[in-house]
């Protein structure tokens, strides 16, 4: 069976699904990734085969520092690029599976792969990294905010945002008119999948996020997907000598979400006492008085090696991130940005694996070091922590998927 994967995105949206791609493949399935060029020797090194959609989603979506506004014609700017970037997307979405599939599975932000799907005559199935369904259980995640509506006002709220408009619509509505589809709505089309109880596969965990009681048949709850890890990979001497070097450290990075300045980040690790691994600054470690003997800068380091090794995560509070904090049984601090950020790192504190999230507008070095302190100095956290990845340990979320693809109705 040819899988095409749709992952538009981030590296944390493209990671999960190269990893479940890869043990796909194990198991005989021949799997394609439709990703963003720079991500094309993730996807290779996974052992699939690399299908390119154009564009560049980390360059948009970074964030200003903390404290920075953005301003309205900014917000109207960057719509207007992110419909482009979906545009784009689809565009690409189309080729890659005239090149071959015979089931696409498609992340939360292409439903226009439902529209090709059909055209095609084949099935699609949802892969999501994030709860979109509208629920009781939390807020839509699109609000940029884990705070509770109450159940109805969740659910309500929920179901009006996934009504509402949407960068990836124009996208959808185009490709359905070159392809000879009837008009449909992006969200008549979710409504319509949602009345069928169409499938659709969930890379979370149920011990980090149990299933909700009002979800329908067809939305699963798979577990986590884990990235690959790249084939004799090593990690670089300098982090391993620092490591040796003294008690674990704290790491701290925020992936493609945001940039801080490592004198920011310096100024609370120090402030807490802490010694640190600030991602996102390699090579500046070498230039004298940048980061000093207490904290060293790195680049791209599987978490699956380096946070079992930490005292404590900082993170941006990404699906992934939040989900290898968890995975290594180390307690964490949630900094959310944007979108499901804020739910993910609701969810450190609701498991009591860390502290309440600090949200990154409000970030500043003094609220930042105090709250690290409480991070490491917290028992209950570092236990609590370590029974959630155990937890974790025991789950495959790769069965349910392979289930779902075996059901599929043969031609």
């Amino acid at each position: 069976m040819r899988v095409l994967m749709v992952t538009p995105g981030t590296r944390g949206d493209v990671a999960p699904m190269a990893g479940l791609g890869s043990r796909l493949q194990g198991l005989g399935f021949e799997v394609a990734i439709a990703a963003n060029p720079a991500y094309a020797p993730l996807v290779v090194e996974s052992g699939c085969e690399f299908r390119p959609l154009p564009g560049d989603l980390e360059g948009l979506i970074r964030q200003p520092a903390p404290g920075t506004k953005a301003s309205s014609s900014g917000m109207l700017t960057f719509w207007r690029k992110l419909t482009e970037y979906m545009d784009d997307a689809a565009t690409g979405t189309l080729a890659a599976a005239e090149a071959g599939a015979d089931v696409i599975l498609a992340n939360s932000v292409a439903p226009y792969a439902y529209d090709i799907a059909e055209a095609m005559g084949i099935p699609a199935i949802g892969a999501h990294l994030q709860p979109t369904e509208p629920s009781a259980a939390y807020p839509p995640v699109i609000m940029n905010s884990a705070r509770s509506l109450g159940a109805w006002g969740n659910r309500i709220i929920g179901e009006r945002a996934a009504a509402g408009p949407a960068p990836h619509d124009a996208p959808s509505a185009r490709l359905r008119k070159e392809l000879g589809l009837g008009k449909q709505s992006r969200a008549a089309g979710e409504r319509r999948r949602r009345k069928a109880r169409a499938t659709i596969l969930h890379g979370i965990s149920p011990s980090v996020l149990p299933r909700p009681a009002d979800w329908h048949a067809g939305l699963v709850m798979a577990g986590y997907w884990w990235p690959a890890m790249e084939a004799g990979w090593q990690p670089p001497a300098d982090l391993v000598a620092f490591l040796a070097d003294g008690p674990p450290p704290v790491f701290v990075g925020f992936g493609s979400s945001a940039h801080i300045d490592p004198a920011f980040i310096l100024e609370a690790t120090r402030r807490a006492g802490v010694r640190a691994v600030v991602q996102g600054v390699e090579g500046v470690q070498g230039a004298e008085g940048v980061l000093g003997d207490d904290a060293i800068g790195v680049g791209s380091v599987p978490h699956e090696w380096l946070f079992p090794q930490m005292a404590a995560v900082v993170h941006h509070a990404g699906a992934g991130t939040t989900a290898a904090g968890f995975r290594a049984g180390v307690p964490a601090l949630g900094v959310p940005v944007y979108t499901d950020q804020p739910l993910w790192a609701s969810r450190i504190a609701a498991l009591g694996a860390g502290p309440q999230p600090i949200p990154h507008k409000k970030l500043t070095p003094g609220r930042l070091g105090d709250a690290i302190m409480e991070t490491v100095s917290t028992a209950s956290y570092t236990q609590r922590a370590a029974a959630v990845g155990a937890a974790i340990a025991g789950e495959d979320g790769t069965v349910p998927v392979v289930e779902a693809l075996r059901n599929l109705p043969s031609k």
